[in-house]
């Protein structure tokens, strides 16, 4: 007799995720699609792993024994958490374990766009230096640097950028005790104090296009914007304007609205570095993520406390097995 499946691991996803769950209770693997699939017989599952899946509230009513939704990133804007509370289940993330690669990609970015490293590199490939020096590059050299959102990630670049000797001012929901640097309320004071911004905010509507036409517009021509929070913080068509129309100077970007980006006026413009959103892509940092993911399982299932809940799940007492309450 077949044993009833525990777990639930919406595929594709880590192999460290697939393997850690399977040593932990039967397992099922399967894509979204397959999921809401009538077919689909999904009454024992209790936990559920997720990556860059939307899970909402259709998704969750075809889990009636669901528990716990552990996701496979810091950021968690697809899973529909108010949905997941409503109904008892509790959603963990995997913070923390990313924070120091991410922090490193960010400051690569910046690098890579100030400098022009990526615009040199495309000179040197198309064979145009023996025509002439590739031009001089702006600097980080007295730049002032804005750093919109300081979580864990906030932090860990501040530190970085303390070695290049620059200026250092934040913008979060309140002043943080341990940040010795200039604080601002808002982004539009962060972003008129300095031409540098680092936007690390994460999705959701409460921070969709944070970065707007007037946020640019106050870096100046001098600005830089660099992204490696969540796409939907910036307004791209705004973004691509003001560096068409050097209302800023460039931008480096690890995230997208729409993702894989493909096409559109970004691609089409020299001043701005894209990256195919790999800030915590590298195969150590991905490992520990994936096993954060089951480590957050195995607890749940034997009953002890989820290693990282979400601040949602915290509020609302969905710690542990046994304590998820569901609506009727």
């Amino acid at each position: 007799m077949a044993v009833p499946h525990q777990i639930l691991i919406v595929t594709p996803i880590s192999p460290v995720v697939i393997e850690g769950c399977g040593q932990i209770a039967p397992c099922l693997e399967a894509s979204r699609d397959a999921v809401m699939s009538v077919e689909a017989d999904l009454s024992t599952i209790r936990a559920m792993a997720v990556w860059d899946c939307i899970v909402d509230a259709a998704m969750l009513d075809r889990l009636p024994s669901l528990e716990l939704v552990a996701n496979f990133g810091v950021g968690y804007d697809k899973v529909d958490v108010a949905a997941a509370t409503a109904r008892g289940i509790a959603v963990t993330h995997s913070p923390g374990v990313l924070t120091e690669e991410v922090a490193d990609l960010t400051l690569g970015l910046l690098l890579m766009t100030v400098r022009r490293l990526g615009e040199a590199e495309r000179f040197v490939r198309a064979g145009r230096w023996a025509s002439g020096p590739f031009p001089l590059s702006p600097t980080l050299r007295g730049r002032r640097v804005g750093i919109l959102g300081m979580g864990r990630i906030g932090m860990a670049v501040a530190r970085r950028l303390e070695g290049f000797g620059v200026e250092i001012a934040y913008c979060s929901r309140s002043l943080r005790t341990d940040a010795p640097y200039a604080y601002f309320p808002d982004a539009t004071g962060l972003a008129s104090a300095v031409d540098t911004l680092i936007c690390l905010l994460p999705g959701g509507a409460g921070t969709r296009h944070a970065i707007n036409a007037e946020i640019l517009e106050r870096l100046g021509p001098t600005g830089l914007l660099i992204n490696v929070g969540r796409g939907s913080t910036v307004d791209e068509a705004a973004l691509a304007e003001a560096l068409r129309a050097g209302v800023i100077a460039a931008a480096g970007l690890d995230v997208f609205e729409t993702e894989p980006l493909a096409g559109g006026p970004l691609t089409a413009l020299e001043n701005v570095v894209l990256l195919p959103h790999v800030g915590s892509a590298s195969v150590h940092t991905r490992a520990a993520m994936g096993q954060l993911v089951v480590d957050n399982i195995a607890a749940w299932i034997s009953g002890r406390p989820a290693l990282t809940p979400t601040p949602e799940s915290q509020a609302a007492g969905l710690l542990k097995s046994g304590l998820a309450r569901r609506d009727s």
